[in-house]
């Protein structure tokens, strides 16, 4: 493998553990000094982190003094030695965010959050990434740029419609998408639920539980991501599935 088929590797892990995480430690300034708190997460269509914040939070007032923030992603759950398990650290500046299209993955990764996402003193903000630094494993540190953190293509296409192919992932392929989780994330049980696409998979819910699952090849907009479900539901069903049987959009 080459170099440069290494970095891709790296640049992938990396953003696949912004994408999976729901929850991060976030790291912000006051009077001079590091302030740690715990923060739910989302991100966009290119990874950038998503955070909904109280106005009256010490980490919002932090942000208002000096708006560079840090967070870690853990991606360590499953490991019986947390230091063997991959995480990454987020360096950026955290900006107020007024796209409600943003908001709305926002809520629909944490359902709870919409009582209050309309409040005056609740604002999203997205977190510009500088830099990131990601530790795969025991020797295997490595400083990632923020460009190469974000997603680059134009998924515009597909952000578009991401209201819609959920919607009609969960009313009309609902049989799909719980074999998405008792057999792709080999979490048996009823209640998991679509909550969001975008270029490299989707996002699973069922109660407190969340799931990440991936692509083969980035979806670009509505075909592609199609085929891409297509694709997931034939794995899921363990058998051939020809394309014309599922009518995404």
């Amino acid at each position: 493998m080459s170099s440069t088929q290494h970095a891709a590797e790296r640049h992938n892990a990396a953003r696949a553990l912004i994408r999976r995480g729901a929850h991060a430690a976030l790291a912000t300034t006051l009077a001079g000094r590091a302030y740690a708190s715990l923060v739910a997460v989302a991100c966009d269509h290119d990874a950038g982190p998503l955070l909904l914040l109280s106005d009256l939070a010490q980490h919002t007032q932090n942000l208002a003094a000096d708006p560079q923030v840090s967070l870690l992603f853990d991606g360590t759950r499953e490991f019986p030695d947390p230091l063997a398990g991959p995480r990454l650290t987020v360096l950026g500046r955290a900006e107020r965010c007024d796209d409600p299209h943003a908001l709305a993955r926002f809520t629909a990764r944490h359902p709870s959050a919409a009582g209050y996402a309309g409040f005056a003193d609740f604002h999203l903000y997205r977190v510009a990434i500088e830099r990131g630094h990601l530790v795969a494993g025991f020797g295997r540190i490595h400083w990632v740029e923020g460009a190469d953190l974000r997603f680059a293509s134009d998924s515009a296409a597909l952000r578009e419609a991401e209201i819609e192919i959920v919607a009609h992932m969960n009313a009309d392929h609902a049989d799909a998408v719980a074999l998405f989780g008792e057999r792709l994330l080999r979490r048996p049980g009823a209640g998991w639920r679509m909550t969001g696409i975008d270029p490299e998979g989707i996002d699973l819910r069922r109660e407190a539980e969340i799931g990440r699952l991936d692509f083969d090849m980035p979806a670009l907009g509505p075909a592609t991501a199609r085929q891409a479900l297509i694709e997931l539901t034939r794995r899921a069903r363990g058998t051939p599935l020809a394309s014309e049987n599922l009518k995404y959009l």
